[in-house]
């Protein structure tokens, strides 16, 4: 599902990621777990295609994102790859069904309002859908993001950050959701974090 090869990447000239070789198969969780600054949110990003690495190549599901067009990427990304953002970035004047729709009106796709009720009503929020962002509580938020991330069936989900500002009953939420969804999405998941609460949940992992 995910294979890189020689990843090296630098700011200022100071390289921030050099990683030699990454394989993930198709429905495996995997944590990257980093203190700040290690990386792991460039990795993340570059596994995204929302970044090019300085070195080196990405291929995810076959396909070389290092070798595509900018345009090419972020369509192969609409259709295949989900990202739950550390911020995250929901449109504040559209529904949380808008801010659904969006994703699959980007990526080409049918924007099928059946599909949205479905996936806010497996993520318990059905009854959010013409609310907006701002009479959501944080905890909401996060479950439209997520369901954002899946709308379009993806074949990678990624997630960044998604529980390092949540309690310990919170932290637990957010991350048995993220399980959730990849397995009802037969989905690879990769999340980036510090937050070490999720060390013990996770066999495969990356240590930056």
């Amino acid at each position: 599902m995910i294979h890189l090869e020689n990843i090296r990447h630098q700011y200022n000239g100071q390289t921030v990621l050099d990683l030699p070789h990454f394989a993930c198969a198709v429905g495996e969780h995997w944590l990257i777990l980093g203190n700040s600054g290690s990386g792991k949110t460039t990795l993340l990003h570059i596994i995204a295609g929302l970044l090019s690495p300085a070195e080196g190549s990405v291929h995810i599901a076959e396909a070389e994102l290092t070798a595509m067009s900018g345009t090419a990427c972020d369509r192969f990304r609409g259709r295949h790859i989900g990202i739950v953002f550390q911020q995250l970035h929901l449109l504040p004047t559209l529904t949380v069904g808008e801010n659904l729709l969006i994703a699959p009106y980007l990526a080409g796709l049918p924007q099928e309002r059946e599909r949205v009720a479905e996936v806010l009503q497996s993520l318990e929020i059905a009854d959010k859908i013409h609310a907006y962002p701002h009479q959501l509580s944080y905890g909401q938020r996060q479950r439209v993001a997520i369901a954002r991330a899946v709308i379009n069936n993806p074949r990678l989900i990624l997630a960044d950050e998604p529980t390092s500002a949540l309690d310990d009953r919170h932290c637990q939420q957010v991350l048995e959701l993220l399980l959730a969804q990849a397995q009802r999405h037969q989905a690879t998941l990769v999340i980036a974090t510090h937050d070490r609460r999720l060390k013990d949940r996770f066999e495969k992992q990356i240590l930056l």
